[in-house]
């Protein structure tokens, strides 16, 4: 029988625990997030990451600048942040106008503060095997749903289709900390299906709607879809997931699987940066 990996029960389980937490402290953990310009997704991501942070009891700062805003007067912004001893994250909302240098905008940010754990030390501590200050959210996210449900790792035979910053290659490490086996494809790989018949995990975060079908499956594998495609205001995945289904053991629903658990995890991310910025280790 095929197990639904709820991501979304999971995530509320984190958020309440989160929530229970903070109300040990008058101060709260502060999340300041940078939208530019009017991308509409982006727009309602931000609005949805705002709202989370609020709901368990953290402080909010959403700053909207113009889509012409110039890469001087955003890195200025991002200082501002980085100066301020109340604001505990900050999120630069990617993608940027392409005029930006996002990784220049990025790397711009203290790493105390990097709750998305892109700049490069943290990113290079996470190749090492050493603690970053945050993890990227949705790779952190997958790895905690994983352990939710009891599903080791270790010998595993795992396909990541996606070589991002954000994604593959951050959770590529990680599951190399699981000792998993790990083949990353990427859009130059030749015979994905191949590779992903060969697997026992497959993770596809490739943005390309029903992309994994049947034909991709060996029964019994554990499929995790980070697909987030818009087919006629219908949010649906990479995966196919009524033919992939029946075939897999475990299976993430899109919407309800990984989504939920990239907010959970950045609120985790956003209060463990609050806890090492005041020396609030135990509680």
């Amino acid at each position: 029988m095929t197990i639904i990996l709820d991501g979304k029960n999971t995530a509320n389980k984190i958020l309440e625990n989160i929530c229970e937490k903070t109300k040990q402290f008058p101060k709260k953990p502060k999340l300041a997030v940078v939208l530019v310009g009017d991308n509409p997704a982006s727009e309602i991501y931000v609005k949805n990451k705002s709202l989370k942070a609020q709901s368990i009891g953290f402080e909010s700062l959403v700053i909207k600048l113009p889509a012409d805003v110039t890469e001087d007067n955003l890195l200025e912004h991002v200082y501002i942040l980085n100066e301020d001893v109340n604001i505990n994250a900050i999120l630069v909302q990617l993608p940027l106008p392409k005029h930006l240098n996002s990784q220049k905008i990025i790397e711009a940010i203290e790493p105390i503060k990097d709750v998305d754990g892109f700049t490069s030390y943290n990113f290079g501590r996470l190749a090492l095997g050493y603690n970053p200050y945050a993890i990227p959210c949705t790779p952190k996210g997958i790895i905690r749903l994983f352990d939710e449900y009891n599903i080791n790792l270790e010998g595993k035979n795992i396909l990541v289709i996606g070589r991002s910053n954000i994604v593959g290659k951050p959770l590529s490490l990680l599951l190399e900390g699981r000792n998993a086996t790990v083949t990353m494809a990427h859009s130059k790989s030749i015979d994905i299906k191949s590779l992903a018949k060969r697997s026992d995990i497959i993770i596809s975060a490739v943005g390309k709607a029903n992309f994994i079908n049947s034909d991709f499956i060996k029964e019994g594998a554990i499929v995790v879809d980070v697909g987030i495609n818009r087919d006629n205001n219908v949010i649906i995945g990479d995966v196919d997931f009524i033919s992939v289904a029946p075939l897999a053991s475990f299976i993430t629903p899109v919407p309800g699987g990984v989504g939920p658990m990239t907010i959970a995890m950045l609120m985790e991310n956003t209060f463990e940066l609050f806890k090492i910025q005041h020396s609030l280790f135990l509680i």
